[in-house]
């Protein structure tokens, strides 16, 4: 089973941007613990990062065609915005799960919407980096619930 995990604008700055928010845990760390959960569950994690919106958009259109089983994003602030996101992700057949790891329902209210809302699996999210871990057993088990169904 193959997972993509897609971080967003920004994330390469964990661990240097925002600690009361998003702590001093660096993307590189969240990486290798959902590297290592991934083993524990039987699971390919692929992790990709871009500061890009065409980017993103071109990585999630690959993943399409790779015909990955599974999608967690934090998409960071184009969470509440890209609508050019939005669309990419909708070409997708497989589950997707948003994370992010602060409460974004408890922060700025812009925060408190999601672009993506509709077309995803479901939402992870204020758990810190344990979100990306809970994100990372959601969708295998959505996957695996899609391949019975």
């Amino acid at each position: 089973m193959k997972i993509l995990m897609l971080h967003g604008i920004n994330h390469n700055m964990f661990g240097k941007r925002d600690p009361k928010q998003y702590g001093t845990i660096t993307l590189d760390e969240i990486n290798a613990s959902l590297d290592a959960l991934g083993k524990e569950l039987g699971v390919t994690v692929e992790n990709f990062q871009t500061n890009s919106e065409g980017e993103m958009s071109e990585r999630i259109h690959k993943g399409y065609f790779d015909n990955v089983d599974a999608v967690l994003i934090n998409a960071g602030a184009w969470t509440h915005y890209s609508y050019g996101i939005r669309d990419a992700l909708a070409v997708l057949t497989c589950p997707i799960v948003e994370v992010h790891m602060s409460n974004i329902h408890a922060r700025e209210e812009f925060r408190h919407h999601s672009v993506f809302g509709q077309i995803v699996t479901g939402q992870i999210c204020g758990f810190g980096a344990d979100s990306y871990l809970l994100a990372l057993r959601a969708g295998v088990n959505a996957a695996k619930a899609a391949k019975k169904a």
